[in-house]
């Protein structure tokens, strides 16, 4: 595993400066461009066109089912979201350990342990009533930024939206990361590795679509907000994307909180 994370830091690297000199020839650079949490449009006409792509899948899809989502009571829907994060804590465990964060990883740990035990599978959340209270999600795109990996440049992925060179290594590192991802896919391969075979990977992908689910019901307001006050949809979300992305690594408070390195679950849009 050491080695795969190895592997990935030096290809984020590698692939931030190519990227970078590929597109500074008709890049818009942000403010800051010389510091680590900068980043180049290398591609704009991709982007955008990616962006409409994801924006019109949104409005089809992800939006009216958020909305159905949004019509179960409330108790439910905070229980389910309470598990999704249970579990994505253990994302945040490992990283909390790869960037010497060695109180954050034992507060994680506990909340993990007690939510999963006395809150019933992360369902409720007794840890913060007993004093741990959640402190930042992690991923391992703020881990690269913690070690010095530039940002690289700036574009929007199909279905996946906004991220740079470097969160696109850190979704990459995510999954070797992810204990979740570990038991189920590996639980199918070798039928008994836990619970005798009664996960596979689509429980993993339930997981990750439920939370995306969760996320959208939550800002479903904020974002129709941002679509009425922006001149510029698409400026204004690269704007928002690129600024939580920097002051979560640099560990200050954050308009935005996050599932993975690119779900967002309160959208400011003051």
């Amino acid at each position: 595993m050491i080695r795969k994370i190895i592997y990935i830091s030096i290809f984020a690297l590698f692939l931030q400066t190519n990227l970078v000199m590929a597109g500074s020839t008709d890049s818009e650079e942000l403010k800051d461009s010389g510091s680590q949490n900068s980043a180049n449009e290398c591609f704009e006409g991709f982007s955008r066109a990616m962006f409409k792509l994801n924006h019109g899948l949104d409005k089809a899809i992800f939006e009216p089912v958020a909305k159905g989502y949004r019509a179960l009571p409330s108790p439910i829907r905070k229980g389910t979201g309470n598990a999704v994060d249970n579990l994505r804590s253990l994302l945040t465990f490992s990283n909390n350990v790869l960037q010497g964060d060695f109180r954050g990883a034992g507060n994680t740990a506990g909340r993990f342990v007690i939510n999963s035990t006395v809150g019933i599978l992360g369902i409720w959340d007794p840890a913060s009533a007993l004093g741990l209270e959640e402190k930042r999600k992690e991923d391992f795109g703020q881990t690269l930024g913690r070690w010095g990996v530039g940002s690289g440049c700036y574009f929007v992925l199909p279905v996946l939206g906004p991220t740079t060179v470097r969160d696109t290594a850190g979704k990459v590192g995510n999954f070797i990361l992810d204990p979740v991802y570990h038991v189920t896919h590996n639980n199918e391969i070798h039928n008994g590795f836990v619970g005798n075979g009664n996960y596979s990977e689509h429980n993993y992908y339930y997981y990750r679509g439920t939370g995306a689910v969760d996320f959208r019901a939550k800002n479903i307001e904020s974002w129709d907000s941002l679509e009425e006050n922006s001149i510029d949809l698409y400026a204004s979300l690269k704007s928002l994307y690129l600024q939580n992305r920097k002051q979560k690594i640099a560990n200050t408070t954050s308009t935005i909180e996050t599932q993975d390195d690119s779900d967002w679950e309160e959208i400011d849009t003051n």
